[in-house]
């Protein structure tokens, strides 16, 4: 796919996670795709295979917010299968705390399946809103 393709993937992704819905984002990895966390929070870290990331990272995310994550794409940028993802979060935790977050993804396509992501984000906002337990 091109990147502009790629672009356009990534762009009806997000219009789906805007609106609280993951299940797109989600049946578009790739079985073998891995997720990198930047940062030094307890989830940052690489999550290797769609089955790790679903049990080890979105689940037990989930499990802390309070209804949905509302992700919604600001910014996008691609070049060749890569694309750039500048996004805006709205949600609470369980704990009534607001999570309102700031990302920079980077998503490797292949095929329109995402392989790799690796995300960046105000890692003291994650420690504030989850503390170090995770």
């Amino acid at each position: 796919m091109s990147a502009s393709e790629n672009k356009e993937r990534m762009r009806g992704l997000f219009a789906a996670t805007a609106e609280g819905d993951f299940d797109p984002l989600v049946a578009a990895l790739a079985d073998d795709a891995s997720w990198t966390i930047k940062g030094g929070t307890p989830f940052s870290k690489t999550y290797a295979g769609k089955e790790k990331i679903l049990a080890r990272l979105l689940g037990p995310l989930a499990a802390r917010i309070d209804g949905r994550l509302r992700l919604s794409a600001r910014r996008l940028i691609a070049e060749d299968d890569l694309v750039v993802v500048e996004a805006q979060g709205a949600a609470s935790t369980v704990a009534g705390v607001a999570y309102d977050n700031g990302y920079c993804f980077v998503f490797r396509l292949e095929q329109g399946r995402i392989r790799e992501i690796t995300e960046y984000m105000d890692t003291q906002l994650v420690m504030t809103a989850f503390g170090s337990e995770s």
